[in-house]
């Protein structure tokens, strides 16, 4: 199989007029977890239901485990596993039951499958006790425990903590860590919690407005939120003789307008401005900058509306 566990080509989706998903060119690796940021009714939920093939699409191409055409693709539908918006349960079945019935739908007889992947969500010991007596972590869990019955080698899961306390996320996140990790399963997961995405995602994918607007990994992410500071002088030559000779760094940008950027040094501005005032260079302005990640994300959208 090649690197690439999905890619679309052109990928679009519309509905009469309305265009939901337009020429959308996404890659997924074998590993990844992969983070798909966007505001609500940017198209997510669509990508997903025409990824997992509840929604067919107006135009492009879907390329899943290296295989394209339809035939290929609905062959290899059953080694994803998903949970797309909510979780579908039986309120009135216990856990076990739920697991139960979808394994016979499924065609996995074997009771210690659903044991073992009732222990890897921590929901071995809820017993007799009723799925509408769960807590919604734990109706989350169940919906995750679903999603690996058939053995995925890709889980797509859409909104997987909404809802959910901070406790229940960081679980959340830690299992599907855990996941990534010891059994090798790429995630493609559709989130707006910024924070929690940041904490496990290794590459990121963000759409707006049906488009796919940019995708690069968590160490490109890292550099485009680098801290810096922005120095805006006479004289960037001078400037930069300064930062090397007395400061020994060559970790900085000279940009038109006589702007530095340094990326070290991000607490001796004072000593910076002194040293600069020596050498006959005046300072015009000097100030610490650089997105955090959310600032980053809602910049690269257009908008402060990213949920």
């Amino acid at each position: 199989m090649g690197e690439y566990i999905l890619q679309t080509f052109e990928l679009t989706k519309k509905y009469g007029k309305s265009t939901a998903v337009s020429n959308v060119n996404m890659k997924i690796k074998k590993g990844d977890i992969y983070g798909f940021i966007g505001r609500n009714g940017a198209g997510k939920t669509t990508m997903i239901r025409m990824i997992t093939g509840l929604v067919t699409p107006t135009k492009g191409e879907i390329e899943l485990f290296s295989r394209k055409g339809e035939k290929n693709i609905n062959a290899e539908l059953p080694r994803i596993g998903s949970i797309i918006e909510h979780p579908a349960l039986y309120p009135d079945f216990t856990g076990y039951e739920n697991m139960e019935l979808r394994g016979k739908l499924l065609g996995i007889p074997e009771k210690k499958v659903i044991h073992d992947i009732l222990e890897v969500v921590e929901l071995s010991d809820v017993g007799k006790k009723k799925v509408k007596n769960f807590s919604l972590g734990m109706r989350q869990r169940l919906g995750l425990a679903l999603a690996l019955l058939g053995n995925p080698d890709f889980l797509i899961l859409d909104e997987p903590t909404n809802g959910l306390d901070p406790e229940g996320i960081v679980e959340m996140r830690k299992l599907l860590k855990r996941l990534n990790e010891e059994q090798g399963i790429t995630i493609l997961i559709s989130s707006h919690i910024l924070g929690e995405l940041s904490k496990m995602a290794t590459r990121y994918g963000v759409i707006n407005n049906g488009s796919l607007v940019e995708e690069f990994t968590a160490k490109e992410l890292e550099l485009k939120c680098r801290k810096y500071l922005d120095i805006r002088v006479s004289d960037s030559a001078a400037a930069s003789f300064v930062l090397e000779d007395t400061f020994k760094t060559t970790n900085y940008e000279v940009l038109p307008d006589n702007i530095i950027k340094v990326y070290d040094l991000l607490d001796m501005s004072g000593e910076i401005c002194l040293e600069l005032a020596k050498n006959n260079v005046k300072i015009y302005s000097i100030e610490s900058k650089g997105d955090d990640l959310e600032g980053y994300f809602m910049r690269l959208m257009g908008d402060n509306n990213y949920a």
